[in-house]
Parts: C-alpha cells; sequence; structure tokens
C-alpha cells in the first residue's frame, strides 16, 4: 500500500535509524519516526512520503515500550543534542552493539555465526561525562539573549543552560557570560545578518586536573569590558584559562584559526592514564575521558 502526506498511522517500532530515528512497517511500507523508541506502538502522521517509506512526526504512544524511560533532560526532545534518552540505557548499549555486528555482516561481509564479537562496554553514569561543550549564542524572538543548543536539523537555539552531557560549572559558567553581555550590551551573534559579536561559548574541563577553560567565540577583535567578565569568571575554582576565538567567515564552521588571551593561559593541562596532555581551544581531544581511558586500557592490553 502506498500512503501520502498527513496520512495517520499506527506503527510499532522494532529499530532504530543512525539519528536514532524509531523504524517500523505497516503493511510493507517503511515509517521514520522521530523520538519513536524500539518496542513503542505509536500513531503517527507522515510529513513526508516516497513510494516505498516515509517521514512521519510522533503524534501519541499506544503503548510504550518496556524499555522507554522518563528522559531526565526536559528539552530532550526538541534539544537536538541528544536523540536516544528515553530509551534506558542498556537498551542504548544493546541497540550500539546489533549496529556494529550488522554492519560488520553486511557491509564487512562476515558472516554472522564468525563475529568474533566482545560485549560492549558502557558507563556506571551515562550523564555529565563530556570535557568539552560548544554553546551557540543567539537571540529569541523578544530580543532576550539565550544559548543552549541548536534543535534537530535547525539553527534556533533551545533556550537550555543545563546540558546533562557536560559538566555542572557550566552552566554557572553561561549565566556569567549571559549575564555580562546584558549588562555591557554586547550584542549576541546573528546568523542571518551576519551582526553581532559573541557566537559560541566554548568550554572545557579536564576531569583529571580539575582546570577549566572558557573561550568565547566572536565576530570581531575585541570584546568590550572583558575586563568585567574576565573577573566574575576567575571566581569559580579551577579556572585556568580565559581565551577569545576570531571568527569573523559567514559559515556554520565554529571556532576560527586566532585566539587571543584574555586571563591566565591559553590552555588547559589534563591527563589520559598516566600521559598528560596540554590542550587549547583549537585542540582535538577525547570528549568522554572515562570511556577513553577504558578504551585506551583495552587498545594497550
Amino acid at each position: 500500500m502506498e500512503y501520502k502526506k498527513n496520512d495517520m498511522l499506527t506503527v510499532t517500532i522494532e529499530d532504530m535509524g543512525h539519528d536514532g530515528e524509531g523504524i517500523g512497517k505497516v503493511d510493507g511500507y517503511t515509517v521514520f519516526v522521530k523520538d519513536a523508541v524500539i518496542g513503542d506502538t505509536v500513531q503517527a502522521k507522515i510529513m513526508k512520503a516516497k513510494k516505498n517509506y516515509g517521514y512521519a512526526r510522533l503524534m501519541e504512544i499506544i503503548t510504550p515500550s518496556p524499555d522507554r524511560v522518563e528522559p531526565l533532560c526536559p528539552y530532550a526532545r526538541q534539544c537536538g543534542g541528544c536523540q536516544i534518552q528515553a530509551l534506558s540505557y542498556e537498551k542504548q548499549l544493546e541497540y550500539k552493539e546489533n549496529k556494529i555486528r550488522n554492519n560488520l555482516i553486511r557491509i564487512g561481509g562476515f558472516s554472522a555465526d564468525e563475529l568474533p564479537m566482545e560485549p560492549i562496554i558502557g558507563m556506571e553514569n551515562p550523564f555529565h561525562y563530556r570535557n568539552k561543550a560548544q554553546f551557540p549564542v543567539g537571540v529569541d524572538k523578544e530580543g532576550n539573549i539565550v544559548t543552549g543548543f541548536y534543535a534537530g536539523r535547525t539553527h534556533s537555539i533551545i533556550n537550555n543552560r543545563r546540558c546533562y552531557l557536560g559538566v555542572e560549572v557550566n552552566e554557572k559558567i553561561l549565566d556569567i557570560v549571559v549575564d555580562y553581555m546584558e549588562k555591557y550590551h554586547v550584542p549576541a551573534y546573528e546568523e542571518s545578518s551576519g551582526k553581532g559579536l559573541v557566537r559560541h561559548v566554548l568550554i572545557r574541563y579536564g576531569f583529571h586536573s580539575k582546570e577549566i577553560m572558557v573561550c568565547l567565540v566572536v565576530n570581531g577583535n575585541r570584546l568590550p569590558a572583558s575586563e568585567h567578565l574576565v573577573e566574575e569568571l576567575r571566581k569559580i575554582p579551577g579556572m585556568t584559562s580565559i581565551t577569545m576565538n576570531v571568527n569573523r567567515e559567514r559559515t556554520n564552521v565554529i571556532l576560527g584559526r586566532e585566539v587571543k588571551l584574555l586571563w591566565g593561559q591559553t590552555y588547559i593541562t589534563d591527563m589520559i592514564g598516566n600521559i598528560k596532555y596540554q590542550i587549547s581551544p583549537l585542540s582535538f581531544y577525547q570528549v568522554n575521558p572515562v570511556q577513553t581511558e577504558k578504551l585506551y586500557g583495552k587498545a594497550l592490553e
């Protein structure tokens, strides 16, 4: 059977795609439903119909999956940062393990019974684990400064300073930055016009060293009254590096090439195992230190 836009379907979700969207079949017609998880039976409305498959919006959960959990973050559904927070962590790991196994069979050409796969290794606590966060800064319809993460597949910012993936001090840093911008009339960057100043706030945290880096990505060469910002940020224990990064390009690339020191030093130091790393705003460094240590340990083993 062929379906068209705005048709309502009842579908049971049997798998998930690589963007975390639920996948189900109705009479051989494949439906992709964002925010639905494996095991859900849902009512969904087709938003985009192709001949053999369609993309649908979740309207109602008729029977929730036994593995469905209440997301920790109230913004989990709108925000583009997380996709499968409504699925229990055990089930998330199972889904990822199956994904790898199927790819090795389908793309790698292994037969199912000769696959030498060890079980997946998860985290004890899969929240507050990221040592790096990049928050876009913008304005809402009322003209207030907002920061958070982009909504899925768009560049509208979901206003939320408390992200459960990053470290808890991020919220305090964002409060200080936004207060400073409001007090000294420092404008947020507007993608549509290319005007405004502050584009992103990049924060890094050393899980071992407890050192903190704050870098403001700026559409210009200077930050007005930056000494007031520095004064407030320095009150946070562990503050080590406060910099600005110059990015005047009309682009989606977050960081420019030039970093200017506002206070402290241009890098923080952290450890993986017994090796010390110097990390600057432009450095690549694994974002999940707990799992990185397990991964490198396994490789060495």
